[in-house]
């Protein structure tokens, strides 16, 4: 069914947590292959994903370009591009095979997953209600919210495109909101540093009215 799509660069704290999320997924069978697109670690990271039997498969520093190797090689008709702090909750697999059983081949979609933090603190609180807010309002969900997406679809849309912090904003953009299905289940990020919210809310707003990207990376 999907072929999950890790890029990496240097993430051997993050990883094994992304991993246990999908081990329910592999033995239901909805998770058939892990794909980690390495854009040239020099911790752990690829021993680790070699120990849980991954494919590895080399790419360049940028996540966009990371993704796109990732699913040149990915065998599956389902992709799922995942961020290696992202673990998703127990249960996400059930949630998962009734959207594929339910998709339409004449109208391929693509999911998305709910938000969270893994911190108790009411900061994160507040990180998760602007996020689903915002995914709300614009359709615009992030990154590390993961994107689940059919490959004929993605073929059609062209793929990611290497745009610095940009790539995940533009292939959302892409798909539209007709297209998109925000899934109940969550994903889970790992607790962050306190980092300003406006910036990225507005470089994505602002590519979302179709300002070139161009401008936008260098803001």
């Amino acid at each position: 069914m999907i072929s999950v799509v890790i890029p990496t660069f240097n993430a051997e704290r993050q990883l094994p947590r992304c991993f246990d999320g999908l081990i329910n997924a592999a033995v239901r069978g909805v998770v058939r292959e892990v794909i980690v697109a390495d854009g040239g670690s020099t911790d752990a990271t690829l021993s680790i994903a070699d120990g849980v039997g991954a494919h590895i498969v080399s790419a360049g520093r940028s996540r966009a370009a990371q993704m796109v190797a990732g699913a040149q090689g990915a065998r599956n008709d389902w992709l799922l591009f995942l961020h290696p702090e992202t673990a998703l909750e127990p249960g996400w697999e059930v949630e998962v095979e009734s959207f594929l059983h339910q998709a339409m081949p004449e109208r391929p979609r693509a999911a998305a997953f709910r938000f969270a933090l893994e911190d108790f603190g009411a900061p994160a609180r507040r990180v998760e209600a602007r996020t689903a807010f915002r995914s709300w309002l614009l359709a615009l969900p992030y990154g590390d919210q993961g994107l689940l997406i059919h490959r004929s679809l993605y073929k059609t849309l062209g793929g990611y495109r290497d745009l610095a912090r940009l790539e995940d904003a533009d292939m959302i953009r892409r798909i539209g909101r007709r297209r998109l299905v925000m899934l109940r289940s969550r994903a889970v990020n790992s607790a962050r540093p306190p980092r300003g919210w406006f910036k990225p809310l507005a470089l994505s707003l602002l590519h979302t009215l179709r300002v070139p990207a161009r401008v936008l990376v260098n803001l």
